[in-house]
């Protein structure tokens, strides 16, 4: 399922991904969420939960390279997907990851295997849950120059029993409380909450992330996680600059956008390129916190196909590294952009199809292997003017029963204590060979 504004591409495109990448990836923390589940063994009521202390911080790159390289992978999956080929493209891939480390916190054996491939999760527990939950601390530790945080959360059908270990993994690293829904008695109250809770996260950005029927009673978890963003540019446009100017989109075919404009003395900005693409840093203000940037690459011969074929986390890195600071001639297009996308046939793809079928082993969660993952439903949120850019996306893991469970036949009680009738009869021909009843079964 896809919703969006397919009315820019190319540098649109290339510009959101960056966006993510660079804003997203670098980036660290936990949050609360809703209240602890009464029916989930937990840490008992005033006591805290044991510290959790960062020995190596070589853990949180290593979480942070993972998150990049599935980054690349994702874009170009969907770059290269019929479906959307012509639209812009906008995703979070730190959001999508996160919950799919949630998730992947509750898969055994092959599922897990598959799940860790695609997302390239380090296999020791220590040092992805560590690298998550420092990615996430850092996240959330604010800064007066912009607004970043992140959140995630655990939603559990109140009778089911889900594993203490598990969600004590899920909160102690990923700040994951886990909330108590009735999705067999009231599925649609139940998305509803969800939904709520993510608009609350994303200041209202990302609405009805779960569409409805998704949500039905054999629903048995979802996992979500929001993350939000908002921040000015260190040198803003002026908008009595923009105007409108015509944007590319394919050979003989433009459409006119408004475009802002910095060309003055003081437009120095980080800046490089190379044969095929430049490539120019944005940075946003801040004050103490991390310094957060949009990279924006610009293919010099309007072949942006070229460009997706070549991109990765090593090429951006080694055009980072050439970047000089230098003034800089700015023409860049104002945007916005709504994506929503459902993503088990793309990760199946991508080399995880087990955690959608009813082999999944997601015994981690709940001791037994009757869990699937049902949809994996991913929204996101752009708005690029000439003050800064407002970013927002939330991803939503479905978990459901692999099968309806069987309701075992009632054992009939059969107690022929008064007066009732018989037959014998021919088994090879149907045919009755005595008949009759009793009444009294003393009498003659």
């Amino acid at each position: 399922m896809l919703f969006m504004d397919s009315r820019t591409i190319g540098l649109c495109t290339i510009t959101a991904l960056a966006i993510l990448l660079i804003v997203f990836a670098g980036c660290t923390g936990t949050a609360p969420v809703q209240p602890v589940s009464p029916t989930v063994e937990r840490t008992p009521a005033g006591q805290t939960p044991a510290p959790v202390i960062i020995t190596d911080t070589g853990s949180t790159t290593a979480v942070a390279e993972a998150n990049n390289r599935f980054a690349f992978d994702l874009y170009s999956r969907l770059a290269n997907d019929q479906e959307y080929t012509g639209n812009n493209l906008f995703f979070s891939p730190f959001s999508i990851s996160s919950a799919l480390a949630i998730t992947y916190e509750g898969a055994k054996g092959k599922t897990a295997d598959e799940i860790r491939s695609v997302f390239y999760f380090p296999e020791n527990d220590s040092a992805r849950r560590e690298g998550y939950r420092s990615l996430n601390a850092g996240i959330n530790s604010g800064d007066a120059g912009y607004a970043l945080h992140t959140a995630n959360a655990l939603w559990a059908e109140k009778t089911y029993p889900f594993l203490a270990e598990y969600v004590g993994t899920a909160e102690r690293y990923y700040g994951a409380d886990t909330t108590n829904l009735d999705f067999k008695g009231h599925p649609e109250d139940s998305r509803i909450s969800i939904n709520t809770w993510v608009e609350d996260k994303t200041e209202n950005r990302i609405k009805d992330l779960i569409p409805a029927g998704v949500i039905d009673p054999m629903t048995r978890l979802v996992i979500t996680n929001a993350i939000y963003f908002k921040g000015d540019w260190v040198k803003q446009f002026d908008k009595d600059k923009t105007a409108d100017a015509e944007f590319r989109m394919a050979p003989g075919k433009t459409v006119k956008v408004p475009m802002m404009q910095r060309t003055d003395e003081d437009a120095v900005y980080l800046y490089a390129e190379n044969n095929d693409l430049q490539m120019l840093s944005m940075p946003y203000e801040h004050t103490t916190g991390k310094e957060l940037l949009m990279i924006v690459l610009v293919p010099k011969a309007d072949n942006l196909t070229t460009t997706e074929t070549s991109l990765s986390a090593d090429t951006l890195s080694a055009l980072q590294q050439s970047a000089e600071s230098r003034r800089v001639k700015v023409s860049f297009p104002k945007f916005t952009l709504k994506t929503k996308y459902s993503l088990p046939d793309t990760l199946g793809a991508m080399g995880m199809p087990t955690a959608f079928t009813g082999n999944a082993d997601f015994s981690g969660m709940d001791g037994t292997k009757d869990l699937l993952i049902s949809d994996v439903i991913h929204q996101a949120f752009v708005d690029v003017n000439e003050e800064g850019t407002e970013a927002a996306a939330a991803t939503a893991v479905v978990m459901k029963m692999a099968a309806v469970p069987a309701n075992p036949e009632p054992v009939p009680v059969f107690r022929a204590d008064h007066p009732f009738i018989f037959i014998i009869q021919d088994d090879e021909t149907g045919s009755i060979l005595f008949m009759g009843r009793v009444v009294n079964p003393a009498g003659s």
